[in-house]
């Protein structure tokens, strides 16, 4: 991936959402912590700070390197990192009279400046600082203003540095994307050459060259990511590549046989397992969530370890890792919180002497999908909703028997099938339906009924960062769960669950 841009992370909510606008562009990003700068800075053409919770005035400031960067580089600094430049490079940065956040106008703009090419007067912007730029860094020029913030933006002569106080990368930014435009291809003359076909083409060669004619095992899970992984892979060693599909009997109903079915017709050497028994005595009695993930994780290695020792000399294990699995296992400032375990990121037991390709790990979601487009993957099954790692069995809050599971794999089956006749599914990022640990009394017929409880979640989202819960139809939910309560038996409740992410996560545990 040459003609790289480089992109420092201060921890800030939107360094992601910085990396998927320049991809928009078709430009190849990478998203390093601002203090681990790599050390070879030849493949890349631009550098951009990012945002950050810290404040350039706190103990507590992030200090970039900048050394071999500023003045030799074309540098955008956002929001942290405009403050950053004006306040140790001879500026002064203070606490706002009022936090500045969220939306505003530009109220002047310099004239005959490229950053600003196609951007209007009054072009909305998204601010979200509590300091402000009081003055300017030494050869700083103002840009931009808006009715609140004098400095918005500003450039410093004799260098290609730019800076803005407001995140361009936010949909609220109405002109950000054209913002990024302007600095990386017309200032920063980076190529716009980043694209599905381009990619395909270059890990393909890449994997040939660095597997030539090892054998290389992959655990399929039915997914978009490790059926893409597969397909780059197979087009690369073909026969050389064994896929192993595992039914860890926390599958959607009739998944395991169906997807089989798929892979089959995709000319993929699969070989399907039923572990179900296995994963099920690994997962008795126990109820903490991270407790079930490694449970399931430990039962996946272990199966995955047996199969893979009956093909002859593998050498690699394939992985459908990828870019926010990375990023999110690599903390910008000291150890981050554990949300949930990453079933792709953490390594293998020593025992495992496999050495790992993952071909996918640069990609965000949704260029996985459009790389999968490119090497004729059916739709259907680019379209699919992600699903867990672990399956069901972190959408059965408490402990997971076979019958619990059976009772949720008929109330999924009902709602996502009902999804799809209704026109739904596509207009859905992810659904799902989670079997709650209470009981709630009802009436069927003359009868008193004291029965499971199930919440039905459908969200959108486009890489699951964050999320909102979908607005779906009043009428489809009542049918919904009339259908659920009348033909799973066991369940005399469904609730709809209206929370997004954050506070909430997609799923529950």
């Amino acid at each position: 991936m040459q003609h790289n841009v480089l992109i420092l992370d201060f921890g800030s909510q939107y360094t992601q959402l910085i990396a998927r606008r320049v991809r928009e562009l078709n430009i190849f990003c990478e998203i390093f912590p601002f203090d681990k700068i790599p050390t070879d800075l030849s493949i890349y053409k631009a550098v951009i700070l990012g945002g950050s919770p810290f404040s350039v005035r706190s103990e507590d400031a992030l200090h970039p390197d900048l050394s071999e960067i500023r003045g030799k580089l074309p540098l955008l600094a956002v929001c942290y990192g405009a403050q950053y430049l004006a306040h140790f490079s001879g500026g002064e940065v203070a606490a706002s009279n009022t936090r500045e956040y969220g939306r505003a106008n530009l109220a002047y703009i310099k004239e005959n400046e490229t950053f600003f090419d196609n951007v209007n007067l009054n072009s909305q912007v998204w601010m979200s600082h509590s300091d402000s730029i009081k003055k300017l860094p030494t050869n700083g020029v103002k840009l931009a203003s808006t009715q609140d913030v004098e400095n918005a933006a500003y450039k410093i002569e004799g260098e290609t540095t730019y800076a803005i106080q407001y995140h361009p990368e936010v949909f609220h930014s109405t002109d950000g994307k054209q913002m990024l435009e302007n600095f990386l291809v017309k200032i920063a003359e980076v190529p716009q050459n980043f694209t599905p076909n381009a990619f395909v083409e270059e890990m393909v060669a890449e994997l040939k060259e660095k597997l030539k004619d090892d054998k290389v095992v992959l655990g399929l899970s039915g997914g978009v990511d490790s059926t893409v992984a597969a397909v780059l892979l197979h087009k690369a060693i073909g026969k050389n590549l064994y896929c192993i599909f595992v039914n860890n009997g926390l599958l959607r109903k009739n998944e395991f046989q169906s997807v089989l079915d798929q892979y089959e017709g995709m000319g993929l050497n699969v070989k399907g397992v039923d572990a179900s028994q296995r994963f099920y005595d690994a997962l008795a009695g126990l109820v903490d969530p991270e407790l079930k993930r490694k449970a399931i994780g430990n039962a996946f290695i272990e199966v995955f370890d047996d199969e893979s020792h009956k093909i002859e000399n593998v050498t690699w294990l394939a992985q459908g890792t990828i870019y926010p699995d990375v990023i999110e296992s690599v903390s910008v400032k000291g150890p981050s919180a554990t949300i949930k375990s990453h079933h792709n990121v953490g390594g293998l037991p020593d025992y495992m002497k496999l050495k790992i390709v993952e071909p996918l790990r640069m990609l965000f979601k949704d260029e996985v999908r459009r790389v999968g487009a490119t090497l004729g993957i059916d739709p259907e099954l680019l379209g699919r909703h992600p699903f867990p790692g672990p399956g069901l069995s972190i959408r059965i809050l408490g402990d997971i028997t076979p019958e619990k599971v059976q009772i949720l794999q008929d109330v999924d089956a009902v709602f996502i099938n009902g999804l799809k006749e209704h026109g739904l599914y596509d207009k859905v990022w992810q659904a799902g339906a989670i079997l709650l640990p209470v009981n709630s009394v009802g009436v069927m017929g003359d009868e008193r009924t004291y029965e499971k409880v199930v919440a039905l979640r459908a969200v959108e989202s486009t890489d699951g960062m964050t999320a909102d819960w979908v607005h779906l139809p009043y009428e489809f939910l009542m049918k919904i769960s009339n259908d659920i309560i009348n033909k799973v038996k066991g369940v005399n409740r469904v609730v709809y669950d209206i929370s997004s992410k954050p506070p909430a996560t997609i799923e529950w545990e």
